[in-house]
């Protein structure tokens, strides 16, 4: 009976890293797909992003209150995205079409971006299966960093390069808009 038990679970491990693997590979593909600018979603994006990060910050400063950092590493988070935005509007390939304004974004950024969330998944398992029992005092900020802090940085860096790169699209298609009118 143990046996099946510990081949059941050696299963369940391979079926969830399986999952998780594939659902990487899926979002990596996703993030390098050549689309199509639409003003509609476009905006909707913009919108729907903006609200993300106003109840996001808004629920940091709330949980600033327990967790003493979490309003600041938060706000650091949403620089790195933006910086990181910025870096992936510049290095995104536009291609104005009489369809359309068609665009595919960087394959380095969607790997950047696609790591960065398989990192905190591994961060998470590895402060989850690791006890804390070893000296604080003399080790790096980060690595006393508590796993909410440093999901709370990654959270908003995702939220901050996915705010400002939907704006970025949405001022090149209005740009792009205006010069075919004039």
């Amino acid at each position: 009976m143990p046996i099946i038990l510990f081949a059941l679970l050696v299963f369940v491990l391979l079926a969830l890293a399986g999952v998780v693997l594939l659902s990487l590979a899926l979002r990596y593909r996703a993030g390098t797909a050549r689309r199509q600018a639409r003003r509609w979603a476009a905006s909707l994006n913009v919108w729907v992003t903006s609200f993300s990060a106003v109840f996001f910050l808004s629920f940091t400063l709330l949980l600033s209150f327990w967790i003493g950092s979490a309003f600041r590493f938060a706000l650091i988070g949403l620089g790195f995205g933006a910086i990181l935005a910025l870096l992936g509007l510049a290095m995104t390939r536009w291609e104005s079409r009489s369809e359309g304004l068609f665009y595919t974004p960087s394959r380095w950024l969607a790997v950047v971006v696609t790591l960065a969330i398989a990192a905190r998944f591994i961060y998470g398992w590895w402060r989850a299966t690791h006890s804390g029992s070893s000296a604080l005092g003399d080790q790096h900020w980060l690595i006393t960093a508590s796993g909410t802090q440093l999901s709370l940085a990654v959270a908003a860096g995702l939220i901050g390069y996915y705010l400002l790169y939907s704006i970025g699209v949405r001022l090149r298609l209005t740009r792009h808009e205006q010069r075919r009118e004039a």
